[in-house]
């Protein structure tokens, strides 16, 4: 990771917060919510995201690793409201379901 890169992840992981799906609905409304694995860094996907890193984001999407919230997905998480945390890269706002604090890999 470059400095530019590390700058930014940096950035990423104290813009990421804990937030319920009640806050996320109106993303998700909006088409602008991305699922990301609970086994993947979400700092680490939002970065690839941010940087446009085309080759990384198309691995991502083809190993099902990053994805949209689709509606069966939303219906589980309006029935258990489970800790999820969010992170911002405009438009989009990248989601995840963990149980312990976001940290780096």
């Amino acid at each position: 990771m470059n400095d530019n890169a590390s700058t930014l992840y940096a950035k990423l992981l104290g813009e990421t917060a804990a937030i319920s799906w009640e806050e996320l609905q109106p993303f998700f409304a909006r088409g602008a919510l991305l699922w990301v694995d609970g086994a993947a860094d979400l700092v680490g996907v939002a970065l690839a995201v941010a940087e446009d890193d085309k080759a990384q984001v198309a691995a991502l999407l083809a190993a099902g690793t990053l994805g949209k919230v689709e509606e069966d997905r939303a219906q589980d998480l309006l029935a258990r409201d489970p800790k999820l945390w969010a992170v911002v890269v405009a438009p989009w706002v990248l989601i995840q379901e963990r149980d312990e604090a976001p940290t780096r890999h």
